[in-house]
């Protein structure tokens, strides 16, 4: 694991906007990636709270987790004992929430409330490389949809917390198809041709701002269809879109690479 850091406080007009691939619980043992995400986090700065959006959370309508500090969620199988007793006690964050209700209210469908749903390893995974001292007050919602235009708007909403110092998140992973995946030719194993295209592709968007591109991805990625056979990774990006391009923002890539072939950019809107 990384070593806290103490961390300035944000001190930029509004927070950025943030993608990234999240990987899964051996993360962790990635020296490469754990250094980036930290060399990310000492760049940004400490914001005022986290709001996080992951592929690992799927509900309807948009469900708020928990607002104080509960047990992790362990949503995933089959490695070893001790990526089960990793935890990451962050504050919660009753305020932030209070906000989203309010940014939501009026919206095509009312926000729900799971109080009892602690994060998910797409949301601590990260976020325990990130700051790993867990003193930033984090909250995560679901996505209630997969649909593009949905999260987008979803985004937007969300926007104005950005001006209150809150970091804004969305954890999935810009290429994703584990059946495709040669678990043994390791990590840093060359990268197929679909997800090498589609990275390229997507970055490339992201970098131009072409939103309509990015929404329109199953007809518009190369490979598409082998990159995301279900888009759960690539929707959080959507809602990051939203909220970024809510005042004409374009992405930078701040990582790149591949983990086991799967593309590992991330994108900071800014």
């Amino acid at each position: 694991m990384t070593t806290a850091v103490p961390q300035p406080p944000v001190d930029r007009p509004q927070a950025p906007i943030l993608y990234f691939g999240h990987g899964a619980p051996p993360l962790a043992d990635d020296r490469t990636w754990t250094g980036q995400f930290a060399a990310w986090a000492r760049d940004l700065g400490r914001p005022r709270a986290v709001l996080i959006v992951s592929a690992h959370w799927e509900a309807a309508p948009v469900t708020i987790g928990a607002t104080e500090t509960v047990p992790l969620v362990y949503d995933f199988w089959g490695f070893p004992d001790r990526y089960y007793d990793v935890v990451y006690p962050a504050p919660g964050a009753p305020g932030l929430a209070a906000e989203v209700r309010a940014l939501l209210a009026g919206g095509p469908v009312p926000v729900a409330d799971a109080p009892d749903r602690g994060l998910d390893h797409g949301a601590y995974v990260p976020l325990k490389e990130m700051y790993p001292g867990a003193d930033v007050p984090v909250l995560q919602i679901s996505m209630p949809t997969l649909d593009p235009r949905a999260l987008y708007d979803l985004g937007r909403r969300l926007a104005p917390l950005r001006e209150q110092g809150v970091l804004i998140m969305g954890s999935g992973f810009l290429t994703h198809n584990l059946s495709c995946v040669d678990f043994s030719l390791g990590t840093d194993a060359v990268p197929p041709a679909w997800s090498a295209e589609f990275d390229d592709w997507a970055a490339g968007a992201a970098r131009t701002g072409d939103v309509d591109a990015l929404l329109d991805w199953r007809t518009k990625g190369p490979a598409a269809h082998i990159a995301h056979p279900r888009s759960e990774h690539l929707a959080p990006l959507f809602v990051a879109l939203g909220a970024a391009h809510a005042t004409g923002e374009t992405a930078t890539s701040v990582i790149d690479g591949f983990w086991y072939g799967l593309a590992k950019r991330a994108l900071q809107f800014d």
